[in-house]
């Protein structure tokens, strides 16, 4: 199947809005011979409108869903099951999760042995974590892919209508009854609708006819507008410090955001797709294509480089937050981070090339593989938010048993069965003779 340049360039937009807007939004501070992190949303009232061009999250589950909707649909063609499709998905994140993990881990230790203070260790431990929320609910939507393309494929797009339906009245049960338990719900009725999206895109029906996308954003636009006027939901966009949040649960005032957001984006697709044929334009998409993961889970590490390094001499001053002089300091900020980040990339991308010669499965496939699979998940899941919600090191130490369940999620996920040859591997190794089929294993 040929490659959909447009997806890789939204991937590469996506990573850098969400780098620079965390960067933005975190403010350093360092009194009393004490480092701590601020929410600069808290200090600037007006700055809650900024969260709108840095909320690019929707359009990562756009992608995830036009993907893996080719991708299953290309393993089901081979003949794969879906522990096979689910467990080679995985184990594409865990290995590159798992290698952050120990790193930080590593950092926690070595900078509790140095003395670092108890309360220092976890907001910093806490601030390298907070991007793992993404992965469960990613690795969820992955486990759910062949469902949700069965019920997509029987529905067409009454079925992203009535998730939106659904995540409306779970807002409503949390914000009516107070069933706040309900609004997890909404992490799978609202992020897996713009999953969803990406299957109409991937076979169409949200492109065309070409006036399909203008219509799902006007529909956003016209949505988000009455909840933001007459509702309860806040500008916010990324929900911190409010009582009613947008994010944490995901709210129907979010859904109806991305739809703006996405419509909008599918409307650019022909036009942008034709700009990318250009080798010109196509390369630097493609290396920094490569490398979104790798920038999406250690973006935060230059955050704690930059303020070990800079703050406690007094290099970098510290205005107030929200004066003129606070944001044309952001601006040196971003440089200096940037500057920082760069290497960093470089280095972790070298040193996870052996990483690509991983197995993402071991072992033989068995009956009771896809139960031992779910398993895995469910563990690996819940450790990694456990990890975004308290960080690296909560009370001054690494959370052993957190640790725990994802190492023993992901290897549960590894022994579920070694990955499959694809045909043409296949027949070679026909060709070749049973040697050939030993040393391919």
């Amino acid at each position: 199947m040929e490659r959909n340049r447009y997806a890789d360039l939204l991937r590469v937009f996506a990573i850098g809005a969400v780098v620079y807007g965390h960067w933005l939004l975190t403010s350093i501070s360092y009194q009393h011979g004490q480092l701590s992190g601020l929410d600069a949303l808290e200090h600037v009232s007006w700055g809650r409108w900024v969260t709108w061009p840095f909320q690019v999250m929707p359009l990562f589950f756009l992608v995830g869903g036009y993907v893996d909707a080719r991708s299953w649909t290309a393993h089901r063609a081979r003949g794969e099951t879906w522990t096979e499709f689910v467990r080679a998905r995985a184990m594409r994140l865990l290995w590159p999760t798992a290698v952050y993990v120990l790193v930080a881990v590593l950092a926690v230790i070595v900078a509790r042995a140095a003395g670092v203070g108890a309360a220092e260790l976890a907001q910093a431990g806490w601030l390298v974590a907070l991007q793992l929320w993404f992965l469960p609910v990613y690795l969820l939507l992955i486990a759910l892919t062949p469902v949700l393309l069965a019920i997509y494929r029987r529905y067409g797009l009454a079925m992203p209508i009535g998730m939106a339906i659904a995540a409306a009245a779970v807002d409503a049960a949390v914000l009516g009854p107070h069933l706040h338990v309900i609004g997890y719900a909404n992490y799978l009725f609202v992020w897996g609708s713009m999953y969803v999206w990406g299957f109409g895109w991937q076979d169409g029906s949200l492109t065309r006819p070409w006036w399909r996308p203008y219509a799902m954003s006007a529909c956003g636009v016209v949505t988000l507008a009455a909840l933001l006027t007459w509702g309860p939901f806040p500008v916010d966009m990324i929900g911190a410090g409010e009582r009613i949040t947008n994010t944490a649960p995901p709210s129907i005032a979010l859904l109806a955001f991305a739809a703006a957001q996405c419509g909008l984006v599918l409307a650019a697709a022909p036009a942008m797709s034709r700009l990318l044929r250009r080798p010109r334009l196509w390369r630097p998409v493609t290396r920094i294509n490569s490398t979104v993961m790798t920038v999406y889970l250690w973006h935060m590490m230059p955050v704690i480089v930059i303020a070990v390094a800079f703050y406690p001499s007094g290099i970098l001053p510290q205005p107030a937050i929200g004066t003129g002089e606070w944001w044309l300091l952001r601006l040196a900020w971003w440089a200096l981070l940037t500057v920082v980040l760069v290497p960093l990339i470089m280095l972790v991308t070298w040193a996870e090339r052996p990483m690509k010669r991983l197995p993402t499965g071991i072992g033989t496939t068995r009956s009771w593989s896809p139960v031992l699979l779910a398993l895995g998940l469910a563990a690996s899941m819940t450790g990694l938010t456990k990890l975004a919600i308290s960080g690296f090191a909560p009370d001054g130490r690494p959370p052993a048993l957190v640790l725990a369940a994802f190492v023993v999620g992901m290897v549960s996920v590894l022994l579920t069965g070694r990955a499959p040859p694809r045909a043409a591997e296949s027949a070679a190794i026909r060709e070749k003779g049973p040697d050939a089929s030993r040393t391919a294993a």
